[in-house]
């Protein structure tokens, strides 16, 4: 059976892959938009599209109906000083955010991407491996786990297969159908992998390194309640040490409310159950900053990894482009992801447009311009911080005081919401570039960030080649 070429393929159709598929198709090219989900369906996130992501909707032309817009955000800290974090436009971005719901979100995305004509399919990546200038991808059909594979069924050679996804001997190509629940296999010129943290695609390309990889955990409940304003909540673990995280409380569509709490990691994913713990306490501490009325009762819990700062990872080598948290692009020091994951998705499609073969060198320069410098320090900083818990708990309470709060916030939240680059001149500007200035000094030694510059110009030449 022959295999289906495309152009590209995007394995993944949140928000990065969908900006990729939609840019490439409506520029001609073929694209299968691999997702192992069918759509509509859920993703645990706050919800919250920042002022970039807004913008690169904007300049799309793909407004999300029913989303609320939003503007200053109130931080509350453990001590419970509080300042609220002014909105302010810049000069390449707007001023508001948007509360939608991933629901909403992905599925209006994943149409616009359709209707540009990219081509869906329901499944798993299994396999990649090159042949030339085209990458060969193996997919599984079905999603449910326990599928299996006897031993030297498939004849492709340097076809890397992921563990417990196999094809029965004398399946689909010596039948010459695809039937559901098997393996088959495509080729393109180009793989984007916009699958998310734990990214397949990133592990089979050889441009993960688990070790070094900083992982966070965040867990999201919807609950009946009118929130007027975003608020960002501090949380302590036990006296002197501030919790490796915050809870978070989110405005959202037809008097709901999105709140949460996420916690960073480290490289150490088993620590996961602490956002799960923290949950149960989460709704009475809400109520106790006056944020909520008491006794709300929330929908389900639903769980997801954030891969931050993207530390660990190359996110461009040979013919696969990683987007999204797939590559890492996750806020370290405030959870934000949809924004990024916007922005790459449709800074690799144009990579791929535009300089063809040195794709991958050319979405890495983009990478180094508009990504590492905040990425990297940030997450140096993270991790320093982390580890020091004290202090972390200290700058908090500075930063939300009554003497200090209010004439840092602009500022604040310039550099915490990484909207340094295309600001304009207006108060808090000079202070977040400071701050930005400080933290690549301070963390210019860091050996993530400096591994991340070297795979960033090198193309990670230090990680494992395909097999």
């Amino acid at each position: 059976m022959a295999r289906a070429s495309y152009d590209v393929v995007v394995v993944g159709s949140g928000p990065a892959g969908s900006i990729a598929a939609f840019e490439l198709a409506r520029a001609g090219r073929t694209v299968a938009l691999v997702d192992k989900s069918s759509f509509p369906r859920d993703k645990a996130c706050g919800d919250l599209i920042g002022p970039r992501g807004v913008a690169v909707l904007a300049e799309l032309g793909l407004p999300v109906e029913g989303a609320i817009p939003l503007g200053d955000m109130e931080v509350i800290a453990p001590s419970g000083g509080r300042v609220v974090l002014p909105a302010v436009a810049g000069r390449t971005y707007g001023a508001s955010a948007l509360a939608c719901p991933r629901t909403d979100l992905d599925q209006r995305l994943h149409e616009a991407a359709l209707e540009a004509g990219a081509s869906p399919m329901t499944g798993r990546v299994s396999a990649l491996a090159t042949t030339g200038s085209r990458v060969v991808i193996g997919i599984s059909g079905d999603s449910e786990p326990g599928l299996h594979r006897e031993p030297g069924g498939d004849g492709e050679p340097g076809l890397h297969r992921e563990p417990g996804l196999h094809r029965e001997p004398g399946g689909d190509r010596n039948r010459g159908v695809e039937t559901p629940g098997r393996d088959r296999e495509i080729e393109a010129g180009w793989v984007i992998g916009a699958d998310g943290a734990t990214s397949t695609v990133a592990r089979l390309a050889g441009l993960v390194d688990e070790r070094r990889v900083r992982y966070g955990f965040a867990l999201r409940i919807y609950l009946h309640a009118e929130v007027k304003l975003p608020a960002i909540v501090l949380l302590d673990d036990r006296p002197g040490k501030l919790f490796p995280g915050y809870a978070w409380l989110f405005p959202g569509p037809r008097g709901t409310a999105n709140a949460g709490v996420g916690v960073g990691l480290g490289s150490d994913r088993r620590a996961s159950p602490l956002a799960v713990r923290s949950m149960d306490g989460l709704l009475a501490r809400l109520a106790e900053v006056g944020l909520t009325p008491p006794g709300l009762r929330p929908t389900r819990r639903l769980g997801g990894w954030l891969k931050m700062g993207m530390v660990g990872t190359c996110p461009a080598a040979r013919r696969v482009l990683l987007v999204g948290d797939a590559a890492g692009l996750v806020n370290p020091l405030q959870g934000e992801g949809i924004s990024q994951a916007l922005e790459s998705g449709l800074a690799s499609a144009r990579s791929i447009l535009s300089a063809r073969d040195l794709a991958a060198h050319d979405y890495r320069r983009w990478l180094i311009r508009r990504e590492a410098i905040y990425q990297g320090s940030a997450a140096a900083l993270q991790a320093a911080l982390l580890g020091h818990p004290l202090l972390l708990s200290r700058m908090a309470r500075i930063l939300t005081s009554d003497a200090l709060g209010h004439r840092l916030a602009p500022g604040w939240s310039l550099y915490w919401n990484d909207l340094v680059e295309g600001a304009a001149e207006v108060p808090g500007v000079r202070t977040a570039r400071l701050a930005l200035a400080l933290a690549r000094a301070l963390t210019c030694a860091a050996p993530g960030r400096r591994q991340l510059m070297f795979d960033l110009r090198a193309g990670g030449s230090r990680i494992s080649p395909w097999r």
